[in-house]
């Protein structure tokens, strides 16, 4: 089915898919995204875009995808750019914010607004399951 975007903007973000639904990864350069990126696609999501996201408004919410020269793409540092499989693009189900630590071991449901969109919203605890919490919150949510 088509989608008509409303409105189009792109942002400095990573984003991966776990099947139709993607988490966008917001945060300065060098706070982490291509790394939180490369360890969610470790753990078998799918690259969509890194360093450069496109969000689009549309009828089925908000779709993010990747700038045409940047697609299949993302950065390791230390390493270089590396060729990666990559989705064309996906419904943002959720948003982790890298530069903000989440000091609660129980925190409160947090949103965030995206062109008229409100999409759940983590920040960054720092513990090493965190990758793997964000994936099991893509394939069932969280509980009230």
């Amino acid at each position: 089915m088509e989608q008509t975007a409303k409105f189009n903007e792109t942002i400095h973000a990573s984003c991966v898919a776990l099947g139709p639904t993607a988490v966008l990864l917001l945060g300065a350069s060098g706070s982490g995204k291509s790394a939180m990126a490369l360890e969610l696609i470790s753990r078998g999501a799918i690259l969509i875009s890194d360093d450069q996201t496109i969000l689009a408004d549309t009828d089925h919410g908000l779709r993010a995808s990747c700038p045409r020269p940047l697609q299949g793409l993302i950065e390791a540092r230390g390493v270089g750019v590396l060729k990666a499989n990559h989705q064309a693009s996906a419904i943002v189900r959720l948003v982790v914010d890298l530069e903000t630590e989440e000091p609660d071991r129980l925190p409160p449901e947090r949103e965030i607004n995206l062109l008229g969109h409100r999409i759940p919203l983590l920040h960054t605890p720092c513990y090493p399951h965190f990758p793997a919490a964000v994936l099991q919150y893509m394939r069932g949510g969280r509980s009230a």
